[in-house]
C-alpha cells in the first residue's frame, strides 16, 4: 500500500505533536485544544449565565458569599494552579450541589451548605472542585466532544479561528452541559485526592474530606431524590472513595483546624431560615400538583418568616398566576423584583404579564432585562409578538428565529409565527 505523506497529513501530525502537554496537576502527558486563556474565557463567558439557570446568586446574607470565597480562595492558592482567576459563590438552591467551570468558576449550592458540620468540610468539596477546573476536567471534556464529534482534522484548522471556536463553546448550554455530564472514575478520584492535599496545605484537617465522603455513601444508599438529581448526578460517592480518601488522610497526616466554631458563626443566618426555605420547597410541590390553596399557605408563611428573600415574594407571585389572578401576581413579581433586581425570573415574569395586557412598552423594557441577565426562548417569543403588534417586522423575524432555535414549547410557537409571516 502506498504511504500517505501529503502537507495536509504533516501539519495534522505536526499540530498532533505539539498540541500535547502536561496536565498541571497530575504530571500526565495528554492532548491539549483548548488552551488556558480559552479555559478562562469559557468560564467567564459561561459564569453568569449558569448561576442565573442554577437558581441566582444567594442574596439574603451576602456576608456568606463573602465567607464561601475566602474559604475558596484559601485553598485555591495551594492549588497547582494558583494563578487562576478563581471566583466562589453560593447558589440560592435547595438542591444539593456543587460545580466547576474551566477558569476556576465555582459554585455550591445552599442545600448543599447546609449539609456541612465544619469549615473542614466546606473546604474539602470546593478544593475538590477546584480540582476539576485545575485539573481540566471540565476542559477535557469539551476535547473529547470537539474529537468525537467533528473530527480532529477539522479542529485542527478551527483550533486558530476564534469566531468557529466561540460558536461551538460559547453558549451558556455548553457550560450547563458541563456542570450536568457525570465526571469519569478516574477524575473523580483525582479530584478527591488533590483536592483532600490542597486543603491539608491550606491548613485543614484531612478528615474532613473523610467524613464528608462518608455521609455522602449515607445519603446516596437512602436515595434521597433531592440529591439524586444534584450532586450525586454528577459527582456519585462510593465507598472506594472513602477508602481512598482515607489513604490520603493517613498519608498526609491527620492534624490541622476544623473551623466548626467559624462555620456555624457564618451560617448562622442560613441555619435560621432553613424552615422557611423547607416551607417554599413543599409549596413549590403542592403547586405542581395542583393544591394552590395549600401552596398559597406555605409560600406566605415563608415570606412572613424571611420577608427580604424576594424568592418567596416571586413564588407567592407565582402561585397566583397558576390561579389567573393577574393583578395580585404582578404586583408580588413586583416586589420581587424591587428586592432583587438581578435575577432574571422576577423580570421575565412582569414581561409575560404586561405583555398579556398588551402594556408594551412596560412588557418590552422587563423582557430585554430578562434576557440580559439571562437568554431564553420565552422571553425572545414575547418580543417578537410586541414588535410584531407594533409594526417591526425585521424585530419582530430576529426574536422568533433566536426563540425558534430553541425546542421548547415557545421555540415551537416562535417557528410557528415565522411560518405565518412566510420567513423560511
Amino acid at each position: 500500500m502506498r504511504r500517505l505523506c501529503t502537507p495536509a497529513l504533516l501539519l495534522l501530525t505536526s499540530w498532533l505533536l505539539t498540541a500535547c502537554a502536561v496536565n498541571p496537576v497530575t504530571g500526565e502527558r495528554e492532548l491539549r485544544l483548548i488552551s488556558e486563556s480559552e479555559e478562562i474565557r469559557l468560564g467567564e463567558q459561561n459564569y453568569a449565565p449558569l448561576k442565573q439557570m442554577q437558581g441566582g446568586e444567594y442574596q439574603v446574607d451576602p456576608e456568606l458569599l463573602r465567607y464561601v470565597n475566602r474559604v475558596g480562595q484559601r485553598v485555591a492558592r495551594e492549588s497547582d494552579r494558583p494563578r487562576l482567576p478563581y471566583e466562589f459563590t453560593v447558589i440560592n438552591s435547595d438542591v444539593p450541589n456543587a460545580w466547576a467551570l474551566p477558569g476556576g468558576k465555582i459554585a455550591i449550592n445552599r442545600g448543599l451548605l447546609t449539609e456541612f458540620e465544619s469549615e473542614a468540610e466546606l473546604a474539602a468539596v470546593l478544593g475538590h472542585e477546584i480540582v476539576h477546573s485545575a485539573a481540566r476536567h471540565s476542559a477535557q471534556q469539551i476535547e473529547r466532544q470537539l474529537l468525537l464529534q467533528t473530527g480532529v482534522i477539522a479542529i485542527a484548522a478551527a483550533s486558530s479561528d476564534s469566531r468557529y471556536a466561540g460558536a461551538i463553546v460559547g453558549s451558556a448550554m455548553i457550560g450547563a452541559g458541563l456542570i450536568g455530564q457525570r465526571f469519569s472514575r478516574s477524575a473523580e478520584l483525582e479530584a478527591d485526592e488533590f483536592g483532600t492535599l490542597y486543603m491539608h496545605r491550606a491548613g485543614y484537617h484531612p478528615d474532613g474530606a473523610v467524613q464528608l465522603m462518608e455521609r455522602f455513601v449515607q445519603l446516596s444508599e437512602g436515595r434521597n431524590p433531592n440529591w439524586l438529581e444534584g450532586l450525586f448526578a454528577s459527582h456519585p460517592p462510593s465507598r472506594e472513595r472513602v477508602q481512598a480518601n482515607q489513604r490520603t488522610a493517613a498519608r498526609l497526616g491527620r492534624e490541622g483546624e476544623w473551623g466548626r466554631e467559624r462555620f456555624e458563626q457564618a451560617l448562622a443566618t442560613l441555619r435560621e431560615h432553613k424552615p422557611a426555605y423547607d416551607k417554599a420547597g413543599e409549596a413549590r410541590s403542592r403547586l405542581r400538583e395542583g393544591d394552590t390553596g395549600q401552596a398559597l399557605r406555605l409560600a406566605r408563611e415563608a415570606r412572613d418568616a424571611v420577608p427580604r428573600e424576594a424568592r418567596f415574594h416571586a413564588l407567592v407571585g407565582d402561585i397566583h398566576h397558576q390561579r389567573g389572578e393577574t393583578d395580585t401576581a404582578l404586583e408580588h413579581y413586583q416586589e420581587a423584583r424591587r428586592r432583587e433586581d438581578g435575577y432574571f425570573h422576577h423580570h421575565l415574569m412582569i414581561g409575560l404579564l404586561e405583555a398579556e395586557r398588551e402594556r408594551d412598552s412596560q412588557a418590552r423594557a422587563a423582557l430585554n432585562r430578562s434576557l440580559e441577565l439571562l437568554p431564553t426562548a420565552t422571553a425572545h417569543l414575547q418580543l417578537g409578538h410586541i414588535e410584531r403588534r407594533a409594526g417591526q417586522r425585521a424585530a419582530a423575524i430576529e426574536h422568533y428565529r433566536v426563540a425558534a432555535q430553541s425546542e421548547s414549547d415557545a421555540g415551537g410557537q416562535a417557528r410557528e409565527a415565522l411560518r405565518e409571516m412566510g420567513v423560511e
